[in-house]
């Protein structure tokens, strides 16, 4: 599969070396046999074989920076305030949304979610559930670590941050064994309002080192907890369930595109890029100007949770009214405290270099977000195609257009059929994407067909646990773990281009009217997030400006010429004749007897 996933994206030459090194690797009594042979054994005494090499290789041990680089972003519809109280109160009833959310979470009460899609119906693993308000991601000099609060017998009083102005405030949601309701929490939130404005007791913006790389910030931290003012404060931090980030306004006109990039790295120093704990797994961003949402820090949970969390929050909003009026208030409510911190001029130092960081990221990022209007997932579907695998040979289009050839592309595919399952790779420049995007000026419907039919079966190896890039990342994580030379396989450079994904890309649908949207994840790639509606397809394309290869506008409108293209080559084959009963068609590659859904 390896083979047939790479052939027709390196040169011949570098291909029949590949191909020699497959082979040894492959042969009997080889290497590869005996690292499938302890991967094995592996997976007889864990839940799940590939989940720490995956967590570290994907997440921990990537150094870089994590807003943009890493952190995915949820955008909300434009919130119209009209003054401070406005924010606050939505501030409050979104708390309270969130008390509510974690309570489901805990009590083991959200309903389980199946799979949607291809092999539609199965359950799925809810494990990513219980990390929402409960993990941390801890900076390491050469790893991080994913931290999990263990639950006591006796509940913890429990906390949230509040950001306002770059200071961070100690919010308790639960006193004396109550859970705060929301007359109390605006009661709170405009008390630390008013602290935030105290210019005296302003202190530096520490968060602003959580954006930047992650030795980086490892290093810097370790300099910052041998001070226990700021030990007491980190800690605080790290054992809060989220952050809920009041922004100060943008000064800038909230376009989809220009909410996309505020979410993703807060508008940079000037703006509210120290207003952040990027470590956090959630944080709500609140702006008075309107601009909302949530950035996620992506280690421990996917998408989905995001999305479903999300959903759950806004539907909660938009159903209870604000229970501001009718509550009694808790009489005397303790001060929220202000989180102190000691700046030694290492810190200081520390600080301008992240500030600095930050702000050539916030240059470099070229996003575009696109409400693609001509059609939607209805027309796909009337097609009796999937939506999905029509929209990735859509962007395989697109890339061959904007740069004539096809690359390694990532499209995430969930494995949570499988027990702590996270994701596999869907490998989506498949040579049958090739043969239709080459013969694309010669419309032909039957190579879109199989094109179609390749990506939705390489779809349903990955969701059942059937794809490469885990397999090869076990293999080669199992020889690292036995001190084994590294198995030519690794180090031929076929290997290196196969996992330099210049296209990464994953469908977030939601039901309600927010979208997803993220940085790519290599410096001359694009990061290509989509959100298939009925009659219309969001499209978040990001790139970076410093490379010469790549324009976000560029894609974007080169892809809206594609969809184009492709929806005329439908209805003009349409028109000429009726297709076979063409979910048999599809069907037919298929080793897995399967019944192809088209729900998503």
């Amino acid at each position: 599969m390896y083979l047939k996933c790479m052939s027709h994206l390196i040169p011949e030459e570098q291909f029949k070396k590949t191909k020699a090194i497959v082979e040894k690797f492959g042969a009997p009594g080889g290497m590869g046999e005996f690292l499938q042979k302890k991967l094995v054994e592996r997976s007889e005494h864990k839940a799940n074989w590939v989940y720490d090499y995956w967590l570290e290789d994907m997440y921990l041990s990537n150094r870089l920076a994590l807003p943009v680089n890493s952190s995915p972003v949820m955008v909300f519809p434009k919130q119209n305030f009209t003054s401070h109280s406005d924010t606050l109160r939505f501030a409050a009833h979104l708390i309270s949304g969130v008390l509510e959310y974690k309570s489901l979470i805990d009590g083991r009460a959200l309903p389980v979610d199946y799979a949607r899609g291809q092999l539609a119906g199965t359950p799925l693993c809810m494990d990513q559930y219980n990390k929402v308000f409960t993990s941390y991601r801890l900076p390491g000099a050469k790893m991080d670590t994913l931290v999990a609060q263990k639950s006591t017998v006796m509940p913890e009083p429990e906390h949230i941050i509040v950001a306002c102005k770059n200071q961070f405030f100690v919010l308790d949601v639960v006193i004396n064994f109550r859970r705060l309701n929301e007359k109390d929490l605006y009661t709170q939130l405009e008390r630390i309002r008013k602290m935030a404005d105290i210019e005296e007791e302003r202190l530096p913006p520490i968060g602003l080192l959580t954006s930047d790389d992650r030795t980086q910030w490892a290093e810097a931290r370790s300099v910052l907890i041998k001070d226990s003012t700021n030990r007491d404060s980190l800690d605080m931090i790290e054992r809060c369930l989220c952050l809920v980030c009041l922004d100060e306004p943008s000064g800038t006109e909230l376009t989809d595109t220009n909410r996309a990039l505020l979410m993703l790295h807060g508008g940079g120093m000037d703006k509210n890029g120290g207003n952040r704990w990027y470590d956090k797994p959630m944080q709500f961003v609140i702006g008075a100007d309107g601009c909302c949402g949530v950035v996620c820090e992506h280690s421990p949970f996917e998408g989905i949770v995001l999305v479903q969390c999300s959903e759950y929050l806004l539907r909660y909003m938009r159903g209870s009214p604000s229970k501001l009026v009718r509550a009694a208030s808790m009489s005397e409510l303790p001060a929220p405290r202000r989180l102190r911190w000691k700046c030694s001029p290492d810190i200081q130092a520390f600080l301008t270099a992240s500030a600095d960081k930050l702000q050539r990221l916030v240059k470099n990022l070229d996003m575009n977000v696109n409400k693609f209007t001509g059609y939607g997932k209805e027309f796909i579907k009337k097609q009796k195609m999937s939506p999905d695998a029509y929209i990735q040979v859509a962007l395989q289009f697109t890339f061959y257009r904007c740069h004539g050839r096809l690359v390694p592309t990532y499209e995430s595919a969930s494995i949570r059929r499988f027990q702590e399952g996270r994701v596999d790779n869907i490998r989506s420049s498949t040579p049958e994407a090739l043969a239709f995007v080459k013969a694309m000026d010669a419309e032909k419907m039957e190579l879109l067909w199989t094109a179609i039919k390749a990506q939705t079966n390489y779809t349903i190896l990955a969701i059942t646990g059937m794809a490469i890039d885990n397999h090869l990342l076990g293999l080669r994580e199992i020889a690292k773990e036995l001190k084994l030379e590294k198995p030519e396989l690794f180090s031929d450079t076929t290997y290196a281009t196969s996992i330099h994904f210049i296209l990464s890309t994953s469908q977030v649908p939601t039901t309600e009217e927010m979208f997803c949207c993220y940085g790519p994840v290599v410096p001359n790639g694009y990061g290509a997030c989509y959100n298939p509606q009925t009659d219309h397809i969001i499209f978040c394309l990001s790139s970076f400006r410093d490379s010469a290869e790549t324009s976000s506008d560029l894609f974007v409108k080169t892809l809206e010429g594609c969809l184009k293209e492709m929806q005329d080559l439908c209805l003009k084959c349409n028109s000429e004749s009726k297709p076979t009963d063409s979910t048999e068609k599809m069907a037919g590659n298929t080793k897995i007897p399967v019944k192809i859904q088209y729900s998503e």
